[in-house]
């Protein structure tokens, strides 16, 4: 058996998911405000200042702190079955059922947010691991739990919920600078659906997003 690991954001997908999600979901007053709350940020980032990561947590503590976590989680739902399949790419949907029928283990693996990706990862019937959005009292925090599924912490969450020396092969596919430890982690590794056989040969990567560079 193998383990197929997939970035979400830009590589399941065709584009960021993060930022319109937040659109989706935010109340207006709420997105007024944090539009001008952002603009230091924003701002920052573009002049990398900011990493990506630090942007989206900002931007989610501003976004959601206080908020109902079942209306946040509800318009996931809806979000993941009337958003997101305008978005995925077919053939990311064609390679993920490759792995299935074949019996591999297939996981997203994104620093997209729990309240849809697994949603639609249910629907797939493949498992996820991805930011998930703190809970508390029914209320959302603004806060991630254990922080933002990105970069290194793929792998930390990656190791910690699997064994890896059972799989014969992993497999990791990924669009960004933020897949880079996951992709070194596996035996096939792929780069915006080209195969390499290690991150030296990536020459040039787009800017990180702060909205959400690939997963996601």
């Amino acid at each position: 058996m193998n383990l197929a690991l997939f970035d979400f954001d830009g590589t399941v997908t065709s584009s960021d998911t993060w930022t319109p999600f937040m659109r989706f979901a935010l109340r207006l007053p709420r997105m007024l405000v944090g539009q001008v709350v952002m603009i230091p940020v924003v701002a920052g980032y573009r002049l990398g200042m900011v990493s990506a990561s630090t942007g989206r947590q900002l931007a989610a503590r501003v976004g959601f702190s206080g908020e109902d976590a079942a209306r946040v989680r509800g318009l996931g739902v809806k979000y993941a079955t009337t958003v997101l399949p305008g978005t995925v790419r077919q053939s990311a949907i064609e390679r993920i059922e490759w792995h299935k029928s074949r019996g591999d283990d297939v996981v997203v693996v994104s620093a997209s947010l729990d309240v849809y990706v697994g949603p639609w990862c249910e629907a797939h019937g493949i498992a996820w691991i991805c930011t998930t959005l703190e809970e508390r009292g029914g209320r959302l925090t603004g806060n991630y739990v254990d922080g933002d599924c990105t970069g290194a912490e793929k792998v930390r969450r990656i190791r910690q919920r699997y064994e890896l020396a059972q799989y014969a092969l992993v497999y990791a596919y990924g669009d960004s600078r933020e897949d880079r430890d996951m992709l070194e982690l596996a035996h096939k590794k792929y780069y915006r659906w080209g195969e390499i056989s290690s991150w030296d040969e990536v020459t040039s990567y787009d800017h990180p997003r702060a909205s959400r560079s690939a997963d996601r």
